[in-house]
């Protein structure tokens, strides 16, 4: 029990009475104990001191136990209370319960009574509380389970876009709008490897400024992307670090993926925030796997590119027979 160490205040005027709740049965116990002799010095230390039980006196020189009572109940504290009465005070007792006490000592106080009041009142204080933390953690849990359905359900859309969308300046839209939600990420934009002059060009943007679209379909160089394109293997950069790149401009965090086709690198994936917040790993995974989709539109696009090619020259070879 000494290792939980619950506070608890006195209001209690007589001094002998408040010595042997105090110094001689809680505090040995290893609780941290609080004493003052008025409820309107009660009122002052209860946001100060906190505490978790109020042991007391229904009888006191300015106001009485049942006052104070008031006074906490119409400042919204919920402390659970002790009272500490004389014997033929029934009434008042089952007056102070009505308004909220908790359970009460007759005089003349005894050291294990004492003990007895403050562990039955504690056992609903410790058993409110660890209901708190299951709510708590309850809560959370739940915001996860949310934010989870919320990432695969995006995830989806875009593997659904995929296959739907056929221009492929709006699908590097969408994949780009997906990024920064699974990511929670402020802002991003798409590059894409071009060929013949092994350059990234820029393909798409999202919440960056208007000033970006001179740059649309032109190489773009953020001082971090060719060197993810040159490893093939995702980075994320925050901080002091991120000050030394060209990229810092737009934000001060940055996880930037490869987009691969055939263990080659054709496009990149580039999410930033605006504050040095990292990017953990479960943001990487998920955008990989945006990546993921990414690669096969573009895959499907060469293949699409090809075949299309194939039939031109197929047509031009059976107009020239024919003619």
């Amino acid at each position: 029990m000494s290792d939980l160490k619950e506070r608890i205040l006195i209001v209690e005027s007589d001094p002998i009475t408040r010595d042997l709740i105090a110094r001689q049965s809680l505090q040995p116990l290893g609780y941290r104990v609080k004493t003052v002799a008025l409820a309107s010095e009660a009122i002052l230390e209860l946001p100060k001191f906190a505490p978790h039980i109020l042991i007391c006196d229904l009888e006191l020189p300015d106001l009485s136990g049942k006052d104070l009572l008031v006074a906490m109940n119409s400042q919204g504290t919920e402390i659970p209370v002790v009272l500490i009465a004389k014997r033929g005070m029934e009434m008042d007792i089952l007056q102070a319960f009505r308004l909220g006490a908790s359970d009460y000592l007759f005089k003349p106080i005894r050291e294990a009574e004492v003990v007895s009041a403050v562990e039955r009142v504690l056992t609903t204080v410790r058993a409110r509380a660890e209901r708190h933390k299951l709510a708590e953690k309850l809560k959370r849990a739940n915001h996860e389970l949310q934010q989870r359905i919320r990432e695969l359900s995006t995830i989806l859309a875009i593997g659904k876009a995929v296959t739907s969308i056929t221009n492929q300046q709006v699908l590097f839209k969408k994949i780009i709008e997906g990024a920064i939600l699974v990511t929670n990420a402020d802002a991003g934009w798409f590059l894409l490897r071009e060929e013949r002059r092994n350059t990234l060009v820029l393909r798409a943007y999202h919440n960056l400024p208007d000033a970006l679209m001179q740059y649309v379909n032109k190489p773009l160089d953020d001082g971090i992307s060719p060197l993810v394109a040159l490893s093939g293997e995702p980075l994320s950069i925050h901080g002091e670090p991120i000050k030394r790149f060209k990229i810092s401009q737009f934000g001060n965090a940055a996880l930037v993926v490869p987009v691969k086709a055939q263990k080659q690198v054709i496009g990149l994936i580039v999410v930033i925030r605006g504050k040095p917040i990292p990017f953990s790993k479960n943001n990487q995974s998920l955008l990989e796997a945006v990546a993921d989709y990414a690669a096969i539109s573009l895959v499907n696009a060469r293949l699409f590119r090809a075949l299309e090619e194939r039939a031109a020259r197929l047509q031009k070879e059976v107009e020239k027979a024919s003619g």
